[in-house]
């Protein structure tokens, strides 16, 4: 298969993943209408938590999502969820991939599953778009900025989402919940993740707002049109709750935090020349699509954005360390937590005088 830099990249299925083929195959033809069958496996590279398949069978083309092997976190890898929020939003301003079936029985290919349409597009996995031309980035940037605001601006309880989560105090329950995540995949002591553990639960602001947040949106986790600047559907539903929309704002502008040098990270770059708008701009325009105001402790959702992320990359590093992670690059992306957990501290410790 061809590949580029805006290509997903595809593999042979890796050792550690390998399910029955023909099981699946038996599955689909009896349970996914239009299926044909001659069907061919192959696994995308990325993505540090459920691992993703290719799927081929004559001329058509699916992807399949399920949870890998081994020993899971708690609540993690809810591939279900996944399915279920896709389902709700496929006629909403959001766009998605069409899911087509969803396996909950382990017995066929060793965890539950899901199938969806393979949406034909480009993935960049570097945010600065070093393919794209300044007015391109500009264009992507805006469209991910408006569909991150259509999706909080979605009415949860009208698409059939409104037992999703719990409404309200999302932001509470999620310093609980990645500290005892943190705490269940911790293989050394950070000392700056031992300070936000402290800090974080005392100084959560009285904003109480819940919408649909997705919980894991970048730029890597959306397809872009084959050849226009602008995005045609958001993957990677996984974290997806009713939660703070803030949190979700926070997570999706990280690039402009991370530490010069860092992956993904925007530091040292002439954003004007590339066409990338401020952390400010980005922020205002979100502020207006979603029909709010000024944005109020926003140096709290950046803590917390950089702390939530150095949790889950710890619970990658460990998955790592146990051979069952669903990229061979998680070791060297787990070992972020402490990068991270340090970032987190330093906006704390500057923005908020921790």
């Amino acid at each position: 298969m061809i590949e580029d830099q805006l290509t997903p990249v595809i593999t042979e299925v890796r050792e550690a993943h390998c399910f029955d083929e023909k099981a699946l195959d038996g599955y689909l033809s009896k349970n996914m209408s239009g299926y044909e069958g001659a069907l061919k496996v192959w696994q995308f590279e990325g993505g540090q938590s459920n691992p993703t398949f290719l799927l081929e069978s004559g001329e058509s083309r699916y992807v399949l999502r399920k949870k890998p092997p081994g020993e899971l976190l708690p609540k993690a890898h809810a591939v279900e969820r996944e399915f279920k929020v896709m389902d709700a939003l496929r006629e909403s301003e959001v766009p998605v991939p069409d899911v087509r079936v969803l396996c909950q029985d382990e017995n066929i290919i060793g965890t539950p599953f899901y199938v969806m349409e393979h949406v034909e597009g480009r993935v960049s996995r570097e945010a600065s778009l070093p393919e794209m031309s300044p007015s391109e980035r500009g264009s992507i940037y805006d469209s991910m900025n408006d569909i991150l605001a259509k999706l909080h601006r979605t009415d949860f309880a009208s698409v059939g989402l409104g037992k999703f989560g719990k409404a309200g105090e999302y932001i509470p329950r999620q310093v609980a919940l990645w500290i005892k995540q943190y705490r269940a995949a911790q293989t050394e002591v950070i000392p700056a993740m031992e300070a936000l553990v402290e800090f974080l639960p005392k100084r959560i602001p009285s904003e109480d707002l819940t919408a649909i947040a997705h919980g894991d949106y970048r730029l890597e986790n959306t397809v872009l049109h084959p050849s226009e600047p602008r995005i045609v559907a958001i993957l990677d539903w996984e974290l997806c709750t009713l939660g703070h929309p803030l949190a979700d704002l926070a997570y999706n502008t990280m690039p402009y935090r991370l530490p010069e040098g860092e992956e993904n990270s925007f530091g040292g770059l002439d954003l004007e020349l590339l066409g990338i708008p401020t952390e400010e701009d980005y922020v205002r325009s979100y502020a207006s699509r979603a029909g709010r105001g000024e944005i109020v402790d926003w140096p709290f959702y950046q803590v917390f954005a950089q702390f939530r992320l150095a949790a889950i990359c710890q619970g990658v590093y460990k998955r790592g360390l146990q051979g069952n992670a669903s990229s061979d690059h998680a070791l060297e992306r787990g070992a972020k937590a402490k990068m991270l957990a340090e970032t987190g501290w330093q906006i704390a410790q500057e923005k908020m005088d921790a």
